[in-house]
């Protein structure tokens, strides 16, 4: 049986614990959301492509905005409080728009603007809790760990999305998203019971906010393994973003798909991702940690070329949309796992929201681009064609590892040396 699956190792880690706990609690309730909230623009508001792009970039501006920024501020803070914060602001945010909804009062600019306000708060607190697991477990645990989080990121993606296509279909969107509001709540709750002391690592009285802003870019930018993964991953989340921005548009209106039905196969790609997770070690032991990063992002990126073989509603189109969704979730699963754990062994514990905060400065900031890009051609072209643009510049990421020192990496390496 797998070691995560025993009652040892991080099972017995009552801090962590927790926090895993909160974070796949609110990760169910997100599962709900990053499919309720897009259908309550396009079903509810009857959006246009360009306005789906405009909501999914809205959410990963912040990435732009303070990105860098962040990543200063959470190596000079204790993470704990960051993330009760950013995850109590979010319930407040997400609960308003059931409210707006019921006194009729929901309009697109306040999607923008929930989606802008909680994008914010994930970048606190994505950094804050990248940052935090170091100091709550010990290097060598550190795969265990990430894939506990992946084993609750599967399960959230195995039930959520299925989940949010019923109650969309018998409660509305805007109910289904109210779901996601407690979820935070409960994954507030749960952080604040933690009780392992946290130092802060750095004196901002004695240091200069843009010498270390400059140390964490210069981390990423230097290293070329750090850098690769950087390079990979912003292709990735750029084409992907082109595909997912007007995949709703297209599945429901050109293909009649239901929410129900929408749900159920994006819930199929969880299936795919607890492969990954169950197959990670042994893949990374077997091929190395560079060739599995790899191989895993030119599954992930190859996934999305099925998507515009689809023409019309029947069971090839459905089999060729599972398949995608399998194929991405099993990609996605071995390479971010591999990845997260790569970059934590690899950068000093001071380091480690600065460096969290240059590499999603640069991989989030492709999104909205990416976003905006899917929106117009699905408004001027059509959505197929948006979809094939995605699919094929996805399918190509992984050419950045295998140009790479990366590729031929058989490890995990040694810290980088303190300057």
């Amino acid at each position: 049986m797998f070691n995560f699956l025993q009652l040892k190792g991080l099972w017995q880690h009552s801090d962590f614990m927790k926090l895993w706990l909160g974070q796949t609690i609110s990760l169910f309730g997100s599962a709900v959301t990053n499919l309720a909230l897009p259908l309550t623009a396009a079903l509810t508001l009857q959006a246009t492509p360009a306005q789906m792009g405009l909501l999914k970039g809205a959410e990963f501006v912040p990435f732009l905005l303070i990105g860098l920024v962040v990543g200063v501020w959470v190596d000079r803070q204790r993470r704990r409080p960051i993330l009760i914060a950013a995850d109590l602001g979010r319930a407040l945010l997400l609960g308003s728009v059931p409210i707006a909804a019921v006194f009729g009062l929901l309009r697109i600019e306040h999607l923008y603007l929930v989606a802008f306000g909680t994008g914010t708060l994930s970048v606190l607190a994505s950094t804050a809790s990248f940052a935090f697991v170091p100091t709550l477990i010990k290097r060598e645990q550190l795969v265990e760990g990430n894939s506990k989080f992946a084993v609750s990121q599967t399960t959230s993606q195995t039930l959520g999305p299925g989940l949010a296509g019923i109650l969309v279909q018998w409660l509305t969107a805007p109910v289904a998203i109210a779901l996601d509001a407690v979820s935070f709540l409960l994954s507030a709750v749960l952080v604040l019971l933690i009780r392992a002391p946290e130092p802060v690592l750095i004196n901002s009285n004695k240091t200069n906010f843009w010498q270390e802003l400059s140390e964490g870019a210069q981390v990423v930018l230097k290293n070329p393994l750090l850098r690769a993964i950087a390079c990979c991953t912003s292709t990735l989340r750029m084409f992907t973003s082109v595909v997912e921005t007007v995949y709703i548009l297209y599945v429901t209106r050109t293909l009649g798909f239901s929410p129900a039905m929408v749900g159920f196969i994006l819930a199929t790609g969880a299936f795919g991702n607890l492969l990954g997770v169950l197959l990670t070690r042994r893949i990374e032991r077997r091929l190395g940690l560079g060739r599995t990063i790899m191989g895993a992002a030119g599954i992930w990126g190859i996934s999305y070329l099925f998507i515009p073989l689809t023409f019309n509603f029947n069971d090839v189109v459905i089999l060729l949309l599972v398949t995608a969704a399998i194929l991405s979730g099993l990609g996605d699963a071995v390479y971010q796992i591999t990845q997260v754990s790569l970059r934590q062994a690899l950068v000093p514990n001071r380091l480690q929201g600065r460096m969290t905060a240059s590499l999603r400065f640069i991989i989030w900031s492709t999104v909205p681009v990416g976003a905006m890009l899917g929106g117009t051609l699905g408004e001027s072209f059509g959505l197929q064609a948006a979809l094939w643009i995605g699919a094929v510049g996805s399918s190509l990421a992984f050419l950045w590892v295998f140009c790479s020192p990366l590729r031929i990496l058989r490890k995990m390496p040694t810290l980088i040396e303190e300057p």
